[in-house]
Formats: C-alpha cells, structure tokens, sequence
C-alpha cells in the first residue's frame, strides 16, 4: 500500500494540475544494535523482490548522506532513496512541499527526522503513550492538545543525541494531537459483518499518509467489485470481534501498540496486554505444567512446555532471530508425537453447527464449499469454502452428524468472517440453523502412534482402522464423560484423534487421558510442534498459506473440489476456466541444503525464493523439521516473464528444473523444491546423511 500511495502521490500533480510540490527525499533507517541490522536486511530483501531500490549502508555512508547525525553508536542502516514524505495538510487538494533531502528513522532512539518548511520536524514513538477516547465531545475539541514537554523529553534527548548540533537551535513549536491506533498495529478495512454494505477505513495506526492512496485503492475496489485485488485479509475488519472492543481492553492495548511501531519485533513475539481473555477450561491444569502461551483472536493457546529443569525466566527472555532456545523442548514434542502420544489443547478453532428440518443444510452447504459434502453419516470432508474467484475465503473440515446436521471446525481467526460469509450467502427464508459452538466444547488433539491404545483403553471400544477409520466422526464416551465426539485427524498427518468435549467434562477427561497415558509415555505439547509437524507434511494453513486469492488447482488440492460431478459451487467457473488455462502460481516445499541450523539465521515466513536467479515468489511459513534434521519452507512460486515481467503458467515441469534459493536477510541458501511431501522419510527411520540425492528430488 506504501508503494501505490507513493506513486499516487508522485502522479497527482499532472492528473489534477494542482502544483503539489512533491520531491522525492528519500529515508535512511537507522541500526543500533545487530538485530535491529537483521530486522533490515529481512526488510531490504523484500523491498528489492517489489521493485523498490533500497540498499544496506554502513554507518561511513550514513555519514556521507548526513554528516551533522552522531554514529558512534551505529552498526549500519537500510537507505530507500525513493522514499517520499507529504504534508498531509493539503494531501486533499493534491498534495503539498515535502523534505529536500533524506529523512532518518532511529527506531531503535524511538525518533524520525526530516527536513520541514526549512526547518527540522522531529518526533517519535514513546514508550509511556496517553489514551484519549473522543466519544461523546467535539473532534474539534482535542485537535490539539496541550503541551507536555515532560512527556516529550525522551523524545527530545535521544534527537538531541542524533543530531548534538541541534542544541544550539530554538524550538519553535511542540505539536500534540491524537493518533489512532488498532489492537495488532494494522489498520481496519472492510465491510462490517454485521451492517452489509457499511465500509470501514480507519485506524491507520500513524501511517496514514503512507498507507492512504493504497487503503484507498483497495477499499474503492472492494465497494465497487466485491473485493480488492489483493489479499487484505490482515487489514480485514472482520479480523477482530467484539471481545476487542472493550473500553479496558483498548485502553491498554493501545498503550502497548504505540510504542511497538518502533520497537524490534522478533519471530514469534507476543502481545503482552489484554491476555487470558479468552481461555480453556483447561487454562490452569496446563499453565501449572509448564505451559507458555501466545494469543490468537483473544483465545490463549500453549506455545510449548517447559521441563521442570529448565531455566524458566531465561527462556522466556530468549528472542532471536537465530536457533531459538526452545528447540530442544519442542524436539522432544514432536519426537513424542512420532513415537508415543502427546496431547495438545486446540480449543480455541471456531467450531459451528449448521443444521435444519429438511434437506436444505445439504443443499445450501453444497453451494458454498467446494467439496462434496452427501457422505454417509459419521464421515469427515476436508473442503474450501470459495468466493466467486476460487479463492478460499475459509479452510475446513466439516462432519456429518446426521442426514440434516453438520459440524464444522475453522482456524480460529474465522470465527467472525466465516460466521458472516455464511450468514450473507444463506437464504433469507430458510429454515437453517446456524449456531456458532466454539464455546461449547474443548478440543483436545491426542497425536502419537499410542493414541489408539489411550482411547481404546479409555472408551472400551476398539479404535483401530479396522474399526475406526480415517476422517470419520462418532460420539461416543470416554471416562465417565458422554457425547464425546471423537474424529480420526489431527491436523498434523499423524495418527490420532480430535476429541471435541463439552466444556462441562473437559478436566475430567484430560486427566483421564493424561493418567491412562501415562504407561504410553504421554506428554504435553504445543502448537510449535503442531507448527513443524504440519509443514514437513506439506499441509497448508489457511491465514498463512491460503487467503482469499490462492484457488485448490493452485495448492494441489483438486482432490477436494467437485468438478467432475457436475454439481453446482461457488467459484465453479473459475476453477474450470484455470484448469483449461493453467495456473500462474503453485504452492510449493523447499527443503534447505546449504543452512547450519545452529548458526545461520533462521527462516521464518516472507523470505524472497528465487529460481535460476530469478525472484519467483516468498514463503508463507517455515519450520525445522526434526524428521529430515532440515529447515522446510513453504510457498509459492510463479514464473515472471523475464522481458514483460507478466505472469505465465507455472508448471510441474517449471518446477521441477529450477534450480532454488531462499533469501534469509541477504543471504541465499540453495533449496531442493517439492510439489509432494518426502513421503519416505515418515515411514522409514533413517538419519538425513543416509537419504539419497534422489528421494529428495520428488515428482
């Protein structure tokens, strides 16, 4: 959105004649510490794969560029010389004068600074922000507020620590005015899932004259077509849902997210304010554990568990952009989940129930989700639900419970978009019942080889394949506990069970389970295990993998959709016209040769992938996979026309003779690419240096 606003900007003057004054300044973003370096360098790589030039400088050639800047602190910066800054004042008429030379960003000192009216216009991000709510008074009112120079201070000493030279300069104004920001430092766009056709663009989080044109763009695409011609869906209002709109909540939340905007965001790094909102039943049994946690939609989830002889507070200050130190504990996870059985707590998924008197669930479900859904009773569909494009607007697996009932489980971010999807596209009249259940039931994932034994010995019913098979659903009781419904998946390509228990049994049967599986070398694990376990078997997430532009031809999952049964579906037509036409992008595994886990810099998602030396796309997510001692990506490559840069059909064979590298912060690392998983590496226990060249060479 920042590049479009850019050059929106740039033209604005000769569409509408009005003299703008845009001049192209160009930024300098400063480094203070190694990490913050690295934090660029990831940044760089991107920028340079969009088309927008940009380079890592040393603190020598930040001196070049600004000889009056102190460096002595400095261990390099990232230079964008197209970079442009506005006066956002006159923005509405076309645009007005900017800076003349460089403006510097000190993220790290919590300050910019650029050229201003001939002058210098400096402020920053401070750690301490002040809430202000407007609701109920004038927006004229608190325009400005009044001074606060002791507030100001930091601000002022690290700009004064930049630039010393400034001390002897007279300050002419201190400007104080309200800013919005959003609880994950995104801004808000979109339809509102409750008011259809009342479009929201708000809460630019500071950015707005650098997100505006673009934001403008897609929303003006999304009133007139229906949707944007890109994936927003991190900007999408229907991203959050009333649980963060409390007054409290906002209040503290925004008090965090102020001050990150500049802080160094590290993989993995967690909101610390409006926590343990949304929990488990379970929630203290396995904090007590060792739990560690992070937060998804509001819903607290366990990251992993520490052992009792590890150094808990060291741990959780451990933030790298390296090997984490959490590797070893999540090793034994996932070896656990391999070899024993392991429990993890996925509670937090959106989970409805679609249901009516007659027929008409299977009918209208048969229109909106791409697979078939008339299965026998007790059978489970993994199935996209797609817009008219065939883009998933949601990833599900869905249960016939009887012939007019239907349970359907969604990551846990759905819960608000599906929940309107659905509702928008149900017919008004009908006898459907819609119920949203995520709060009626406890999920547990039971994963391992001796999954089956903990069950059989808990329900006194036989659960092997024989008697239970893949993808089917039965309730059935376990413990003292009835009307269990318990499914053969687990989300991760390992034997195992879902259990989906009402809340009110949900303790009783986790220590159940977790006392019978005791003699199998049952564990506690997390959702980094779940993490690496799905991603060395290929499986896609959706909100990582798959968004509302990414079709099934185009991630390898024909399987799943209906198109030779001659059945009518949403996003019909455009799979038909892309399996005549070909698809221009397909999801692909890069399995790592060349990377030292323990020193080089890690993968993490959005690294540049490049094939023969050509940029071809970016991951969407990456694991270390325990199983091949290997870093996995995950992503999708296209094929860029090398004279038009036009994007052309990508096929296995495109694939399959490219030779690929992956860009970890500048720095390439040969990949071997996969359209399948390496099936004979999960059935067969051997060490990586015993694999041949060509088991990894795939179809």
């Amino acid at each position: 959105m920042a590049d479009y606003s850019n050059k929106l900007y740039q033209q604005l003057e000769q569409e509408t004649g009005i003299q703008t004054g845009y001049i192209r300044t160009g930024s300098v973003f400063l480094a203070q510490t190694q990490d913050r370096l690295i934090s660029l360098k990831r940044i760089n790589s991107r920028l340079n794969v969009i088309g927008i030039p940009s380079e890592i400088i040393s603190p020598k050639k930040v001196a070049e560029l600004h000889p009056f800047l102190n460096m002595h602190d400095l261990v390099g910066a990232m230079h964008v010389p197209e970079d442009a800054v506005v006066s956002s004042a006159d923005v509405a008429l076309a645009l007005a004068s900017a800076a003349s030379q460089n403006a510097i960003v000190d993220p790290d000192g919590r300050i910019y600074i650029r050229n201003w009216q001939g002058g210098i216009l400096s402020g920053g991000f401070e750690k301490n922000p002040k809430p202000i709510f407007t609701e109920g008074k004038n927006q004229l009112e608190i325009q400005n507020l009044q001074e606060d120079w002791d507030h100001f201070e930091p601000l002022l000493s690290s700009l004064l620590r930049r630039m010393p030279e400034l001390e002897t300069l007279e300050i002419m104004k201190l400007v104080n005015c309200p800013e919005t920001f959003t609880p994950d430092m995104r801004c808000i766009m979109g339809e509102s899932p409750v008011v259809c056709g009342y479009f929201v663009l708000a809460g630019m989080n500071s950015a707005g004259l650098s997100f505006g044109g673009g934001a403008g763009k897609y929303l003006a695409e999304w009133i007139v077509h229906g949707y944007p011609s890109e994936n927003v869906w991190e900007l999408d209002l229907k991203r959050f849902g009333a649980l963060q709109s409390s007054r409290t909540f906002l209040r503290h939340r925004v008090m965090e997210v102020m001050p990150l905007i500049y802080d160094l965001k590290v993989p993995r790094w967690d909101f610390q304010t409006g926590r343990q909102l949304r929990t488990s039943p379970l929630y203290d049994r396995l904090d007590a554990q060792g739990a560690r946690w992070m937060e998804k939609h509001g819903f607290e989830r366990p990251k992993y568990f520490i052992p009792p002889d590890k150094d808990l507070l060291a741990l959780e200050q451990s933030k790298t952009f390296y090997k984490p130190d959490w590797f070893d504990i999540v090793e034994a996870e996932v070896k656990c989940c391999k070899e024993a059985v392991c429990v993890i707590d996925m509670s937090s998924f959106t989970k409805f129930e679609i249901t009516s008197s007659g027929d008409q669930a299977l009918e209208v479900l048969q229109f909106l989700f791409s697979n078939d859904l008339d299965v026998p009773v007790g059978h489970i569909v993994h199935t996209g639900m797609l817009n008219k494009s065939g883009g998933y607007e949601n990833d599900c697996s869905i249960a016939r419970l009887s012939k007019r009932s239907f349970f359907m489980i969604s990551p846990t971010d759905q819960q608000v978009h599906c929940w309107a999807w659905l509702k928008k596209h149900m017919p008004e009249d009908s006898n459907l019942v819609l119920e949203d259940v995520t709060w009626k039931y406890t999920a547990l994932n039971l994963i391992g080889p001796r999954a089956v034994d903990v069950l059989s010995e808990l329900s006194y019913a036989p659960m092997t394949p024989d008697h239970f098979p893949t993808l089917f659903c039965k309730e059935m009781s376990v413990g003292y506990a009835n009307g269990i419904r318990v499914m053969s998946m687990t989300h991760t390509g390992e034997p195992g069970f879902m259990l989906y228990i009402p809340i009110e049994y949900a303790l009783h049967v986790y220590n159940e389970v977790m006392n019978v599986g005791q003699k199998y070398g049952i564990r506690n694990a997390g959702y980094y295990a779940l993490r690496s376990l799905r991603i060395e078997k290929f499986f896609a997430f959706w909100g990582q993998d798959l968004n509302t532009r990414t079709t099934p031809l185009e991630c390898g999952r024909e399987s799943r959709v209906k198109l030779e049964k001659g059945m009518d579906f949403m996003g019909q037509d455009a799979l038909l016209q892309q399996k005549q036409n070909g698809v221009y992008k397909r999801f692909t595994m890069f399995i790592l040769e060349d990377h030292d886990t323990d020193l080089d810099l890690w993968p993490w998602w959005g690294e540049p992938i490049y094939r023969n030396g050509q940029y071809v796309g970016q991951t969407t997510s990456s694991a270390y996979s325990y199983t091949l001692e290997r870093h996995v990506c995950l992503g999708f490559v296209h094929n860029f026309s090398e004279d038009t840069g036009e994007e052309q059909v990508v096929t296995a064979d495109f694939i399959n003779r490219g030779e690929y590298e992956i860009d970890i912060a500048g720095c390439r690392f040969q990949a071997k690419a996969k359209l399948y998983p390496v099936a004979s590496l999960f059935t067969h226990k051997r060490r990586k240096d015993d694999v041949e060249l060509s088991d990894l060479h795939g179809k």
